[in-house]
């Protein structure tokens, strides 16, 4: 009886085993393949969490594919990075807010309906990308001349409502000569945190926000989601096909 006992225990204990192990295998595969990379700079890695050395934001968890996938030089996106939207996918809420000289503004029918936009989104306190955005703007708002304002619109959203007044944002646009045809947006956190959402440009945290441009033509539903530090020619390459009613050659469609 105490022979069929341990040969039944034997059994028993080489089933759990056989459940076990592949699971713990498995879970330990999972975690040597973890890896962290700069949401602004792909090319950044790390097996831990940390803070990118180049632009000093978070480093989020992805996986190896999409790490090595998704490596790209900072100053040369593919064109795989730019993102055409559809004009069914992209609906702009008419939120009020406030301009940078503290006028009430309905962000689409008095900055977007019936215009080519340029739009990115920043704060005023950040250290990290958003100087380098405004920087990008400058440029193209200098390459582009007096279209800025007749034949496009450049907009700043604010992603910190909560902190950057209108007064904030006029004194942070003028560290980048923004001219007439530059708005800043700022106004209460509830319709802003809508905006965002609808542009596709929401975070849990202002710090982790995305360093896009979104570009579009009103007129026609022309409409591309591009990155924001790209080289200024590229930017304004965009922009000039935008207002002729197309979006960049090439680019991929955004999955909803």
């Amino acid at each position: 009886m105490m022979r069929f006992r341990t040969i039944g225990f034997l059994i028993g204990l080489s089933i759990c085993l056989s459940m076990f192990v592949p699971a713990y295998a498995q879970k330990q595969t999972q975690q040597v393949q973890r890896v962290y990379s700069c949401p602004m700079h792909p090319d950044v890695k790390s097996k831990k969490k940390g803070k990118c050395p180049k632009c000093g934001m978070d480093l989020r968890l992805v996986d190896k594919k999409e790490a090595t996938e998704t490596s790209v030089d900072q100053n040369e996106p593919s064109v795989a990075q730019n993102e055409r939207i559809g004009t069914t996918k992209l609906n702009i809420p008419d939120v009020e807010l406030l301009d940078q000289d503290g006028r009430k503004i309905h962000f689409y029918t008095d900055l977007v309906k019936g215009h080519t936009v340029a739009i990115n989104f920043i704060f005023t306190t950040c250290t990290t990308i958003c100087p380098p955005l405004g920087a990008t703007f400058a440029r193209v708002q200098k390459e582009l001349g007096d279209k800025v304002g007749r034949d496009v619109r450049f907009i700043s959203i604010s992603v910190d409502p909560a902190t950057d007044t209108p007064e904030r944002l006029k004194a942070w646009g003028a560290k980048f000569h923004a001219g007439e045809g530059w708005t800043f947006v700022t106004g209460n956190k509830p319709q802003v945190d809508e905006l965002l959402r609808a542009l596709g440009a929401s975070s849990a945290r202002r710090e982790d926000h995305s360093p896009t441009v979104l570009i579009g033509n009103d007129n026609h539903g022309a409409w591309t989601r591009t990155y924001g530090l790209a080289k200024s020619s590229q930017l304004v390459q965009i922009i000039n096909d935008a207002m002729g009613g197309k979006t960049t050659p090439a680019t991929a469609e955004v999955a909803n």
